[in-house]
């Protein structure tokens, strides 16, 4: 289906800067992408997707500056620790374009209804554009294709707290109502993302293409500082490319049952966990009728090098 039309919703730092190139090289059909706090601001995330669109050679491509506040919260500042103050490692792009003056969730839905029934969603930030979008159009669930969100953690820790992954913590009121709509959803989590690596020779092969891998390569410099530490060698995990290539089909899973999964958006210990229930694993998938959650728990070896060849590809 890689084929269809996308919608892309993102924050974007330097593993989504990653997704943008995987996307571009691979011909994504991308109507629109939307940006969301998480990485860094909403604001400051268009600014990246604009400019690194630009330098990939796809400035046709809209960008929505989307909600900066999570659902009944405030934005907490983003993650300069990982992504740099700028949001890509300190990389100063040619300034490119600016936003469309719709909203991202507005951008969503009139995309949804464009492209009815076709549309494909990739959600690679919190979930909060998606949730206003279900807010502004209840009928978006039955006009996109389906939905492939990175976020989560079934069987692994969070990264944030004990249970709760990133994108999924940011903002556990607007994931639940994304899980809960009627839709298909395929979640990435933790699980696969963090064996999928980028290692030091893939960046320094990068260092070698044309600009657009160039600037890639300059931007996981700060990416493996904070990530040696955690993995015990100059890497990092590749958590919203391995998204986008499942959603492309350029991966295919090992490992997907279709369960139910709830989001835990209390206030206590359990905010933010996705809650998957994987009971069925013990008698054979599917293990619940209706369920309509996919969730990967298995991927080949060797992502890596797919990716650095992909990213070569760029201009």
């Amino acid at each position: 289906m890689s084929g269809a039309p996308w919608y892309l919703d993102c924050d974007t730092g330097i593993d989504d800067a990653l997704t943008l190139g995987l996307l571009v090289a691979e011909g994504a059909d991308l109507k629109g992408i939307g940006s969301v706090s998480g990485n860094l601001s909403s604001v400051g995330g268009a600014r990246n997707t604009l400019d690194l669109m630009a330098l990939m050679g796809r400035p046709d491509v809209p960008v929505a500056i989307g909600a900066h506040d999570p659902i009944g919260g405030v934005f907490g500042g983003g993650a300069d620790f990982v992504h740099g103050a700028n949001g890509i490692g300190g990389v100063e792009l040619p300034r490119a374009g600016e936003p469309v003056e719709e909203s991202a969730a507005e951008m969503l839905v009139r995309l949804a209804r464009e492209h009815r029934g076709t549309l494909r969603v990739l959600a690679i930030g919190p979930l909060t554009n998606l949730a206003l979008a279900l807010e502004l159009e209840p009928e978006l669930p039955s006009l996109v294709a389906d939905v492939v969100i990175m976020g989560g953690a079934a069987r692994v820790p969070g990264n944030v707290t004990a249970v709760g992954e990133a994108n999924i913590w940011n903002d556990p009121e607007a994931a639940s109502a994304v899980f809960g709509a009627p839709w298909t959803v395929t979640m990435v989590g933790l699980d696969v993302t963090m064996v999928a690596r980028f290692e030091e020779q893939h960046r320094v092969a990068l260092e070698s293409g044309g600009a657009a891998p160039a600037a890639l390569a300059a931007m996981l410099g700060v990416y493996f500082q904070y990530y040696t530490p955690i993995l015990g060698r100059p890497s990092c995990a590749l958590h919203d490319p391995l998204a986008a290539a499942i959603a492309l089909g350029a991966v295919q899973p090992t490992l997907a049952p279709v369960v139910p999964v709830e989001v835990d958006a209390t206030e206590g210990p359990g905010r933010g966990q996705t809650l998957v229930d994987l009971r069925g694993r013990f008698v054979g998938y599917p293990a619940v009728p209706n369920a309509r959650h996919r969730v990967v728990l298995g991927i080949p070896e060797g992502f890596g090098d797919q990716l650095l060849q992909t990213l070569l590809r760029l201009p």
